[in-house]
């Protein structure tokens, strides 16, 4: 039996394309694979050849496993999606904001590429250029046209901010 020189083996996976990985899965495993990921595909291959030529896990290594496997608290169906907790409201009936925001009616003002930018908090939201939008969050993408923290764009402090 010829030994398995695995850097020359992963050497050689990883010259060919995803395709061919996957086809090169489907051979050593004996089923396709429906994984894209080139690192993941070489490490599975790479991990199943060495198997195949060194021998898989002892009867000793197997019987432990499973013992472990029996101890461990697992999953078996996905959980269940836990429903939106309704907003806390306040005796006047408005949201309850976060301790965070200044109160409403306030403006909040940031300079940003070399435009001062305003935005009125409101019982409910914020008002930005005439629009309303539901969080500081969603004003910071309106304004930077990407994701960014609401509180961190407008360097709000822990403190009731800092208009």
């Amino acid at each position: 039996m010829a030994t398995l020189n695995v850097g020359r083996e992963l050497a050689a996976l990883q010259r060919l394309t995803v395709k061919q990985l996957r086809e090169r899965f489907a051979a050593v495993f004996g089923e396709a694979t429906s994984a894209h990921n080139k690192p993941w595909l070489l490490k599975r291959i790479i991990w199943r050849i060495q198997a195949n030529a060194e021998g898989d896990l002892s009867a000793r290594a197997r019987a432990r496993a499973a013992e472990l496997a029996r101890d461990s608290d697992l999953r078996l169906s996905p959980p269940r999606a836990m429903p939106e907790p309704a907003p806390t409201r306040i005796a006047s009936g408005t949201i309850d904001l976060d301790r965070r925001l200044p109160p409403p009616g306030t403006v909040i003002t940031r300079r940003y590429k070399g435009k001062m930018i305003q935005v009125k908090v409101l019982a409910d939201g914020f008002e930005f250029g005439g629009e309303f939008h539901a969080s500081l969050s969603a004003v910071a993408r309106a304004i930077t046209g990407s994701h960014c923290n609401g509180f961190l764009f407008f360097r709000l402090n822990g403190k009731g901010g800092a208009a």
